[in-house]
């Protein structure tokens, strides 16, 4: 038995972060946190939706989270909920209930990770000039990030492609590894021409190139494309066992991009990993702008798992006023630091 409360936290941006889709200047989070009647003890959760993204981003999203906190509180089991269309919530109690069978605050799995082991992950560039968009990736390989990740697809074309030909007489595909995400930004009529020219930069992967749900035009994306393709907005309202396994057979991307807060969790995400892996497609994780609450949670999932690729998960950093955490970005990886304490 369980009592539910929750709180909410304005994340407010170092600098807006701008994609295809829209620019951010705050980030509205929510901190479930579940008490232990038995013996007091408290654990947290995060449920955060993006705006323009999660299905969950809709306006009485708050009274939805009291409302689960009621059902709680009034003694139905957390496991008895029905979190359809509120993937966010479902992470939010799921990380919290895997925390309470742990001694140690915000601790989900014993890993390696959690005793100084560090997670590789990718630099992330957000929209911006391109002169901008050059300097921080720059800065990014110098600070030791062998995958660098562009957010493209808001600029003129052919300005990101000088871009990236720019950081390619820095870098060149042996020392650092080129990732694109799109958000679906490109044009269906225009996207192989677009996907040929980018290939001069030899580049590792695009995340959805196109808008999700065309799934017979990303199929033909995924055929012709000399980039491979991976699918990240395409998750979003699926259920990896009936839809998205329809869904992966058809289109047959070479990779995945796993978000816990959007697809409904850590279990959901074991779900697409699952079937992923029977047909020979790849996959990382990426955060999806969460606090360092919801960040440490995936990132203590991932190193249960043996996957060598780099993760997503380097937004941490982007906030002014993100929980304090053990977490820290540094040398192209993030740490657990075990010295350091939680502030919630």
């Amino acid at each position: 038995m369980f009592k539910a409360s929750y709180k909410k936290h304005l994340l407010q941006f170092k600098r807006p972060v701008r994609t295809s889709r829209n620019q951010l200047e705050t980030h509205v989070v929510y901190f479930i946190a579940l008490q232990r009647i038995a013996d007091g003890k408290v654990t947290y959760g995060e449920a955060a939706p993006l705006i323009g993204l999660s299905i969950d981003d809709v306006p009485h999203f708050e009274q939805q989270v009291q409302q689960y906190c009621q059902h709680i509180n009034e003694g139905m089991a957390p496991a008895d909920l029905d979190f359809t269309g509120y993937p966010s919530i479902q992470f939010a109690i799921e990380t919290a209930l895997l925390c309470m069978q742990h001694q140690q605050d915000f601790t989900l799995y014993q890993t390696p990770f959690l005793a100084g082991e560090p997670i590789k992950i990718n630099g992330l560039v957000w929209m911006d000039n391109k002169d901008n968009m050059l300097q921080e990736a720059l800065q990014k390989a110098a600070e030791g990030f062998t995958t660098i990740k562009f957010k493209v697809g808001a600029l003129d074309f052919d300005e990101e492609c000088r871009m990236l030909e720019s950081f390619r007489k820095h870098f060149n595909a042996y020392k650092v590894d080129i990732r694109l995400d799109a958000n679906g930004a490109f044009k269906n009529d225009d996207v192989l021409m677009q996907l040929q020219e980018l290939a001069r930069f030899d580049v590792h992967s695009i995340e959805q190139p196109i808008k999700p749900k065309q799934w017979d035009m990303m199929e033909e994306v995924c055929v012709e494309s000399p980039i491979p393709i991976a699918l990240d907005e395409e998750l979003i309202g699926l259920s990896a066992h009936d839809e998205g396994t329809k869904m992966l057979r058809k289109i047959k991307p070479a990779y995945l991009i796993i978000k816990p807060t959007l697809i409904g969790g850590l279990t959901a995400g074991n779900d697409w990993i699952t079937y992923a892996e029977k047909l020979e497609i790849h996959w990382w994780a990426t955060s999806a702008l969460e606090s360092n609450v919801g960040l440490n949670a995936i990132a203590q999932w991932v190193a249960t798992k043996n996957n060598l690729l780099p993760q997503g998960l380097g937004t941490g950093s982007l906030y002014l006023n993100n929980v304090a955490s053990p977490l820290k970005t540094a040398n192209g990886k993030l740490y657990h630091q075990t010295d350091n304490h939680w502030e919630l």
